[in-house]
């Protein structure tokens, strides 16, 4: 179930962040963030980062969105899920134990609105 939490907390943040390189930085579009805003997104929601736990979470961050823009546009719903899971999974793994509890409780849902934390109406 915690695992559950996790891949859902970082399609939540994923999916709203998802980060395109080159020019469609330089105009963001509606639900983009670059890899700057998702790690200050990020640390508002755990904690303080350290030097290295920033360069390595970049890394994840960029990364993940090179692949995610090396996929088809038409496949990308059905595609990007293992690659944000993935990404989480990393994006976790650097941070300490208190982090990653903060991680876990991160909200659902990519608009802001919170999440349901496993307890509300499940989508049909």
């Amino acid at each position: 179930m915690k695992s559950v939490k996790i891949i859902l907390s970082v399609l939540a943040l994923s999916a709203t962040a998802f980060v395109t390189t080159g020019s469609a930085q330089e105009k963001k579009g509606r639900g983009q963030m670059t890899t700057e805003q998702r790690l200050t997104r990020l640390e508002e929601a755990v904690g303080s980062l350290t030097a290295d736990q920033k360069t390595k979470i970049t890394a994840i961050y960029e990364k993940s969105a090179k692949d995610m823009q090396a996929i088809p546009q038409d496949e990308r719903r059905e595609k990007m899920g293992p690659i944000m899971m993935a990404a989480a999974k990393e994006v976790r793994a650097v941070l300490t134990a208190d982090q990653q509890a903060k991680f876990d409780a991160m909200p659902q849902g990519g608009k802001g609105g919170g999440g349901d934390k496993g307890g509300g109406k499940k989508k049909n």
